[in-house]
């Protein structure tokens, strides 16, 4: 009797600080990007892949199992795949393998560590702000890649801005190096004579 009860405390609701936090979390969850994103998953995916229901539950119930989101970045790579093997699984072990697998091709992809939601953030749900995150990145990247792969509205993300490389010649680079010790000026005769710091500190 005793286990059960113990199993129960568990699954009760949590208070208190994590409450709070959890709350937190939550109110930066945004419904108007889940459209966005839902929108554009199933253009990029096609079909195959359905469309969740409305809310945040039915958004990570749909993203859950790690498929979707296989696919959306295998759409993504104009040519080798990055995740050989999609699966569903109703075990839990599985469904998080194929999570982080979509989290290491998107970093291949070129998503920065600090957009990156963590397994658990979806699965256990404990912040799907951070996956919207990761998927905005995501969007971002595609719109700015512009290698042919994203299909949805260009206006839909931020085009992230490009890095910009330039190629100097070496007399370029010895130049720059000149100006540079120019401007960092002379202090020939500096001294600290005649400067004054503020009141003397009274001893009494």
């Amino acid at each position: 009797m005793a286990a059960k009860g113990v199993s129960m405390a568990n699954k009760g609701p949590s208070y208190g600080m994590s409450r709070q936090v959890q709350d937190k979390i939550d109110s930066k969850y945004d419904p108007e990007l889940e459209q966005i994103l839902v929108e554009w998953i199933s253009r990029q995916c096609g079909s195959g892949v359905g469309r969740p229901e409305a809310g945040k539950m039915g958004f990570q119930g749909w993203l859950k199992d790690g498929c979707v989101l296989s696919e959306l970045i295998n759409s993504l790579f104009p040519g080798d795949k990055p995740i050989k093997k999609i699966q569903s699984s109703p075990m839990a072990f599985k469904q998080m393998e194929q999570i982080s697998q979509f989290l290491n091709a998107a970093e291949k992809y070129g998503v920065t560590k600090t957009d990156m939601f963590q397994t658990v953030d979806l699965w256990e749900g404990k912040d799907l702000a951070a996956v919207q995150r990761t998927l905005s990145a995501l969007g971002s990247l595609a719109v700015t890649k512009e290698e042919g792969t994203y299909s949805g509205d260009p206006n839909w993300f931020f085009k992230k801005a490009q890095e910009n490389k330039r190629d100097f010649s070496d007399e370029q680079l010895k130049a720059g190096k000149s100006v540079i010790g120019l401007q960092m000026g002379s202090n020939k005769g500096a001294s600290q004579e005649g400067m004054s710091y503020g009141r003397p500190r009274q001893i009494l």
